[in-house]
C-alpha cells in the first residue's frame, strides 16, 4: 500500500510539473511590449559583483553586527 501511495504521487508531481513547463511559453519573453524601455546589460563583473559580492558583503556586515553585540552583551552580564 505504501509503494502504491508513493507511484501516486510521483506520477501527480511529475504530471503537474510537465503541465506548468507545457503551459509557461518562453516564446512570449521574446515579445516586445507597448512602453518598453530597456537599458544597457550588465557586463560579467557587474553582474558578479551586484548578485555575488554585494550580498556576501551584507551577509558580513550583518553576522559581524550580531558577533559583536553578543559579545558586548555577555561582558556587560559578567561584569
Amino acid at each position: 500500500m505504501d509503494k502504491k501511495n508513493a507511484l501516486r504521487a510521483g506520477a501527480l508531481a511529475a504530471g503537474t510539473t510537465l503541465m506548468m513547463l507545457l503551459m509557461s511559453s518562453p516564446a512570449l519573453a521574446l515579445t516586445r511590449d507597448d512602453g518598453d524601455d530597456p537599458g544597457t546589460g550588465l557586463s560579467v563583473a557587474e553582474t558578479l559583483g551586484l548578485f555575488v559580492a554585494a550580498p556576501l558583503v551584507l551577509f558580513a556586515v550583518i553576522a559581524g553586527l550580531v558577533v559583536v553585540t553578543g559579545k558586548t552583551r555577555k561582558q556587560a552580564k559578567q561584569g
